[in-house]
């Protein structure tokens, strides 16, 4: 008797399993729906009715309807191609720190003073075309032998849509009275202070929501120059040049890491002597992925590698200024094209 009980129940379940899921069940599986489904006539509204409410929001165009093919599964997009870094970053060389936020400088300067507000602190000195703002002489941590004082620099990043923050501590003897004019030195008094108020204002930048914002841009931190660090020019023949509007120490390490991110070979580089020595094929569209440059690597491809030509990297320092500029060791069929794209890798890499 129990085996009969067990016997119809389970015949009973999978009877029932099946007439639930089953193809003819109540929750069948419904993914190849679509491919049967009829094309309905459009909706007509009487003529007694307004219809200017309603529209056709999703045509089907008749050549797609007639021609598309069925498919078994549902494509994926392509991913978008972006270098962009998104965030709040601190970057140092050496003893040197500075923040680099994806906004420009216009958007930044409203939230800088908005941190120095909400600490209480009031502002000596603001030059918004200039990018620059410095605080009141401070106490901090109960120091009362010292008084400090902060100047923050907005500036335009490596690469248009960036920010570069800079921050400069200035510390003075409470017995000495207070200078009527302030000689900022090259360095920070404390690098301590220095980098806590780089921290705390990282973190308070990255915890804005507002940052990006039209509303929240300055008009008047809009004449910041808004040119970008890096650019590619010509000199006076005409010749293309990467100019760097940086000093000759982070020029020199910021080309050799987007020589290395490129993976373009270094056969020879002399720190001191401002010169790299590489090897460059050109650069190739990827058919698979539109819009996106890469280079022709010569790993595993013959071609390529006999097709590569040595170049000559210099760096000139000039002002304030760092010219990088490219010379074909080896006669080339196009050399003016070739240097124009070695030097746009170089900047597309630079971070």
């Amino acid at each position: 008797m129990y085996k009969f009980l067990l016997i119809t129940s389970l015949a009973t379940v999978l009877g029932a399993c099946n007439y639930l899921a089953g193809e003819n069940g109540v929750f069948r599986d419904r993914v190849g729906d679509y491919l049967e489904s009829p094309i309905l006539p459009a909706m007509v509204i009487p003529e007694e009715l307004d219809s200017y409410t309603l529209d056709q929001l999703y045509v089907i165009p008749e050549q797609v309807a007639l021609e598309s093919e069925d498919f078994e599964g549902t494509p994926r997009p392509k991913p978008i191609e972006t270098r962009r870094r998104e965030g709040v970053i601190i970057q140092n060389l050496g003893d040197r720190r500075w923040i680099v936020l994806d906004a420009v400088p216009a958007q930044v300067w409203p939230l800088v003073r908005d941190y120095w507000t909400q600490l209480e602190v009031v502002l000596d000195y603001e030059n918004p075309s200039a990018g620059i703002m410095e605080t009141s002489w401070l106490e901090v941590e109960n120091d009362q032998e010292t008084r400090n004082k902060y100047r923050m620099t907005i500036e335009p990043g490596l690469h248009s849509g960036y920010s570069e923050i800079y921050v400069r501590h200035l510390e003075n003897l409470r017995s000495e009275p207070i200078p009527s004019l302030i000689n900022w030195p090259e360095n920070s008094s404390s690098f301590d202070q220095e980098r806590q108020v780089l921290t705390t204002l990282s973190q308070y930048l990255a915890d804005r929501n507002d940052v990006y914002q039209a509303s929240s841009a300055s008009l008047l931190a809009g004449s910041i120059e808004a040119e970008r660090k890096v650019n590619i020019i010509e000199d006076e023949q005409g010749e293309p040049l990467l100019e760097l509007r940086l000093d000759y120490a982070r020029a020199w390490v910021l080309i050799r890491s987007a020589l290395e991110a490129a993976e373009i070979p270094i056969d020879d580089s002399d720190r001191d002597q401002a010169f790299f020595n590489v090897r460059f094929s050109g650069l190739q569209e990827d058919e698979d992925k539109p819009g996106f440059i890469r280079r022709i690597f010569s790993t595993g491809n013959d071609d390529a590698a006999a097709a590569e030509k040595s170049i000559s990297l210099r760096l000139l320092q000039i002002d304030s200024k760092v010219q990088v500029v490219a010379e074909a060791l080896e006669a080339t069929d196009d050399q003016k094209a070739l240097i124009q794209e070695l030097l746009l890798v170089i900047s597309d890499n630079l971070t």
